[in-house]
């Protein structure tokens, strides 16, 4: 068993080592945040692109920490706040993408369907209308 002296050197050593790998997943979300907000696809692409790596090497090291002596809490903290902030931006993300979504249905509307007639009864099936067409 180790000695408590040990293990507060080991995470201090640790919390050392995962140090640049929360700055650098810090950084590429706020790459990304900026790219986002000028609109940039092909930045926004980059930029998530470089954020993935971030977070998985992240991911792993912090993994390997927790097994072999754990990770400190400020650590913990600072990638529970960018998990927050990544979770932000999906969402965000998603918002814009279904309201460009909604303004494309109304600009420009789909014909209708292939496969899908409508009657006075509503939608008909295949079968009735193949039988409706020859009589």
């Amino acid at each position: 068993m180790q000695h408590p002296l040990q293990d507060s050197r080991l995470a201090s050593v640790v919390g050392v080592e995962l140090e640049p790998l929360v700055a650098h997943v810090e950084q590429r979300l706020s790459a990304l945040s900026d790219s986002l907000r000028e609109r940039d696809v092909q930045a926004i692409e980059q930029q998530a692109q470089e954020l993935h790596r971030a977070l998985a090497r992240a991911v792993e090291c912090f993994m390997h920490a927790a097994r072999h002596g754990g990770v400190p809490a400020p650590m913990r903290v600072r990638l529970a706040r960018a998990s927050a902030q990544l979770a932000r931006q999906r969402e965000s993300l998603s918002r814009a993408t279904a309201a460009l979504d909604r303004a494309i249905d109304v600009l420009m509307p789909g014909a209708t369907p292939v496969g899908k007639v409508y009657s006075a009864q509503g939608l008909t099936p295949p079968q009735q209308r193949s039988a409706s067409l020859s009589a």
